[in-house]
Formats: C-alpha cells, sequence, structure tokens
C-alpha cells in the first residue's frame, strides 16, 4: 500500500489517514484512488464499527493537487481532468456518507476545496482550534464536487451555503463551531484524545441502528414524509433482527446494561 493514504484498525476502529504532509494532503490521482478504495474497504468490512477519517502535519486536506491539475490542463487533457470528478471524488463522497456505520472526520488543519467537502460528507466533525475549512472552488473558477453541494445546506442552510461557496474564505475553528459545520472544537494537543474517546463509544455502540439511522436521514433529505415513515418501517424491522436488539430489551428488562456486539 502507498505512505499516502494508511490505514489501521484496531478494537472496531478504523483509521485512514491522508499522508502526504509536505503537500498538505493534496489529492494525486494516485492518493484519490487509494483513498476511494480504502474508504469502500472500511465500509465493508464487518469487523469495522466506526470510521476515523484525518491527515498528517499541518493540514486535513487541501482538496485536489493542483499542480498536477495544471499538468494536467496544460496537457489538455480533459479526460483526466473531468473524469477524476465521477471516478474518483463521487465514490469519495458516497462512500463516507452512506456506509453502515459512524464516520468522524478527525479535522488537525485546514480542510479546504475537497478536503472540505469530505469533512461534511462525515457524522462529526472534531476540529482542532488552530484549524479551518475554505470552500476554495470559485476562487479558482470552478463549481462544487464531493456532494457539499448536498452536504452543506443541510449542516448550515441554503443561503448561508451559497454565501460560503460564493465567495471562499478560512472559516476557522471557533466560527465553524458556530455555523454548525464543526460539531466541537477542540484544544489541538487534545484532538487525538478526543476523537479516541468518541471513536471507542461509537465502536461499542449498536452499530446496524446507527447505520439504519444514517440511511434514514439520508433518504428523508430527498423524499416525502409518506416515503420516509415506509424507509423508517424497513429500517426498523431490519434493526428489530439484530442480536443487539435482543440483547438490548433483554438487558432493559433485567435493569442491566446492555452490550452491543454490532451484529
Amino acid at each position: 500500500m502507498s505512505d499516502s493514504v494508511t490505514y489501521a484498525v484496531s478494537a472496531g476502529i478504523a483509521t485512514i489517514t491522508l499522508n502526504r504532509p509536505d503537500a498538505m494532503n493534496a489529492l494525486d490521482t494516485p492518493t484519490k484512488v487509494l483513498l476511494r478504495d480504502t474508504v469502500r474497504a472500511a465500509a465493508d468490512d464487518p469487523d469495522v464499527r466506526v470510521v476515523v477519517l484525518t491527515g498528517t502535519g499541518r493540514a486535513f486536506c487541501v482538496g485536489q493537487d493542483l499542480k498536477e491539475h495544471i499538468g494536467l490542463l496544460q496537457a489538455n487533457d480533459h479526460d483526466a481532468l473531468w473524469s477524476t470528478v465521477p471516478d474518483h471524488f463521487a465514490p469519495i463522497a458516497l462512500a463516507l456518507a452512506e456506509m453502515p456505520k459512524p464516520v468522524i472526520a478527525a479535522v488537525n488543519g485546514v480542510a479546504a476545496g475537497a478536503g472540505a467537502s469530505m469533512a461534511f460528507a462525515c457524522d462529526f466533525r472534531i476540529v482542532a482550534d488552530t484549524a479551518g475549512f475554505n470552500l476554495a472552488f470559485t476562487g479558482i473558477a470552478l463549481s462544487c464536487d464531493t456532494g457539499i453541494s448536498w452536504t452543506l445546506p443541510r449542516l448550515i442552510g441554503h443561503a448561508k451555503a451559497l454565501e460560503l461557496l460564493y465567495f471562499p474564505r478560512t472559516i476557522p475553528a471557533p466560527e465553524a463551531l458556530d455555523l454548525g459545520l464543526a460539531t466541537t472544537v477542540v484544544p489541538a494537543a487534545d484532538l487525538e484524545l478526543t476523537v479516541a474517546e468518541l471513536a471507542t463509544k461509537l465502536a461499542a455502540g449498536p452499530t446496524v441502528a446507527y447505520g439504519g439511522v444514517r440511511r434514514s436521514l439520508g433518504y428523508s433529505a430527498s423524499h416525502t414524509l409518506a416515503e420516509s415513515l415506509v424507509f423508517e418501517a424497513g429500517q426498523m424491522q431490519l434493526t428489530g433482527d439484530t442480536e443487539d436488539h435482543q440483547n438490548a430489551v433483554a438487558s432493559f428488562v433485567a435493569k442491566q446494561k446492555p452490550t452491543f456486539n454490532g451484529r
């Protein structure tokens, strides 16, 4: 496995780390391919009950590697330039947003462009107080990708999303918390411990139920109430058939704390 993305699993927690610190974890094509495949692998692994996405160095991820992008522009290689959106960025966003288990973005530094988009596709964004977000797309005369047109308005509303995409700037961690872009802001020195505590808590929880909640919220965002009620019923049946549900009900009756095995 290339060093540009590292992958480690321990006690049900999969940690995916972007590891191009000298390039601020910019996404060149090999990194995008590896990240896409790694996120998909984590989503499909039954032993993984929570996923953490983070970066090394002073950045979480600054999005597309513009040095590579400029080279493709100069070569007039339009196929490579724009196929990356459906081939790489879109599948990464889908895998992060739709996997049947919780996902945490441990935002250790600036998250810009597609880096911000990836963080917004996660359930939780634990943000270092030295970090920030920059929705950089229109700054280089591009639209937006990696699902941010879907995730951002749902986090902060249509009008504010439009403003931040029209006029990109670095949004510092405290403002990101006020806007709803960050779940929690912590001192940079505490980021690793805070994320580990949350990941451990989620890894010990009812994984299938978490997946059902994720699916239900995603489905309801683009369907009617009547359709969402039908979908909810299916997810209730799915989760109701799990060992975790059976054990939790028995524990409740016995006035004991349930133990969840993620199945």
